[in-house]
């Protein structure tokens, strides 16, 4: 297949992180089914280099492909957009490519306007970062690296969301509850690498996490991929470290890769009362 989009981009130099939610369930839509006549995920697996045992594992999970992609992203610096196009022409899935194509595109086109925004390039790899190192890269880290900062969660959010932010501040750090929260605009340094940056505090600086969920995370790249890393980092993590909160009403589906851990509902008027000690409670358990 070309790897240049109708508009000239290069696919193969855009990381799948590119991708957002809405094109990634609209693969799992096509390959999750077990198909006589087609290749599903495991023969899209099987390309990508993963052996028996390993596609047996992630049949566990309620949405194999996503979690296939997940894992590939992580693990593989050829999991690039184009690399994705590649294997899904090689296993013979032309119905997908004439139908997620556009949608890749788009995705494309958004993720290279917000690199240039921020005047870097997309990176193809979370780089590791390890806070042993003397790596200072929160407000109140020690500057000599050996007492990193540490929060009792990170807060998963998209800018249109931040005056939800802020009360949960003032609701969960300025009361009785005494929560100690991870805000990424007050908290981390500028200058510092949004990739491996995030990943490093919500598997290592963070105990749990809290994915602010509207219609704008739907379409931030950031909250997509803070959200799937978070996912990502092993058996029972999900239930464990995520706490998906909806505080507002949405006109579009609830992300599914979410659908299986209890939601905090802000949107109910019968529990509203309710909301912030149980959201406290369960950042302390």
């Amino acid at each position: 297949m070309a790897t240049l989009s109708p508009d000239g981009l290069d696919y193969n130099s855009f990381p799948l992180i590119a991708l957002n939610y809405t094109t990634r369930h609209k693969l799992s839509l096509y390959l999750n089914p077990d198909a006589v006549t087609a290749s599903n995920w495991t023969i899209l697996a099987e390309e990508m280099g993963y052996n028996y045992l390993e596609i047996k594992n992630f049949v566990r999970f309620p949405d194999p492909t996503t979690s296939l992609l997940d894992d590939w992203q992580k693990k593989h610096s050829n999991a690039t957009v184009g690399g994705l196009l590649n294997l899904l022409q090689k296993i013979e899935r032309d119905d997908i490519l004439t139908d997620v194509t556009p949608l890749i595109d788009k995705d494309c086109q958004k993720y290279l306007r917000k690199t240039k925004d921020s005047s870097k390039s997309p990176p193809l790899q979370v780089e590791t970062v390890d806070s042993s190192e003397g790596k200072c890269i929160t407000t109140h880290d020690d500057p000599s690296g050996h007492l990193p900062e540490l929060f009792d969660a990170f807060i998963c959010y998209c800018a249109q969301d931040i005056s939800f932010v802020q009360e949960m501040i003032i609701k969960l750090e300025q009361t009785d509850h005494n929560l100690k929260l991870c805000v990424f605009d007050r908290d981390v340094l500028p200058g510092t690498c949004l990739w491996s940056i995030t990943s490093e505090l919500i598997e290592n600086r963070c105990r749990k996490m809290v994915v602010v969920i509207s219609d704008d995370y739907l379409d931030s790249n950031e909250c997509d991929f803070q959200t799937k890393f978070a996912l990502s980092l092993g058996p029972g993590a999900r239930e464990r470290r995520l706490i998906p909160v909806k505080y507002k009403p949405m006109k579009r589906q609830f992300p599914s890769i979410l659908r299986f851990i209890t939601v905090c509902d802000y949107t109910n008027p019968h529990i509203q009362g309710w909301f912030w000690d149980r959201l406290a409670k369960a950042l302390k358990k």
